[in-house]
């Protein structure tokens, strides 16, 4: 009986194969369906305007997601569908910023703007202190942990060592 030979799957992309597509066969790399900020926002209202969009987008930011990072993921996905430039798309990202958080507040839930820094009173040297005094303490207490020996399992096989 003949032992059969199991290929390996070998479905990967070969390195450097994006940089082997024709000039122009990605839609980023065609010209802009909204050249203009104006079209841009008008394309992203219609589409944020829709029932399934406003539920979709109420559960993500319930779920903790900054406004700011739904915004930049909205417009990253435009440019690489092709329906603006990055240009545009940086400029749009406040008004899409508005008109989710308009959704936040008429759906009444609490949402993460993404813009608020929090800053802390201490300064960064008091912040690695008080960071270094906690790993030294936690050092100490490995320290005093008592040692439990484990049984070690003996080596096997043709060329484990002898004990």
């Amino acid at each position: 009986m003949a032992i059969e030979q199991q290929n390996p799957l070998l479905d990967a992309p070969i390195p450097g194969m994006s940089l082997t597509h024709e000039l122009g066969a990605r839609p980023w790399q065609q010209p802009a369906q909204f050249p203009t900020v104006d079209e841009a926002i008008e394309y992203y209202m219609g589409r944020m305007a829709t029932e399934e969009f406003m539920e979709q987008v109420v559960e993500v930011m319930e779920l903790g997601v900054p406004v700011t990072t739904i915004a930049n993921t909205m417009q990253m996905s435009g440019v690489m569908e092709g329906k603006h430039n990055i240009d545009v798309g940086m400029l749009t990202i406040p008004l899409i910023m508005e008109m989710l958080m308009l959704i936040a507040e008429n759906a009444g839930i609490d949402y993460d703007d993404g813009l608020a820094e929090e800053r802390s009173e201490q300064t960064s040297d008091a912040r690695l202190e008080m960071v270094r005094q906690e790993m030294q303490g936690r050092i100490e207490e490995v320290e005093e942990e008592p040692e439990v020996d484990e049984p070690t399992e003996e080596p096997k096989g043709l060329m484990a060592r002898r004990a």
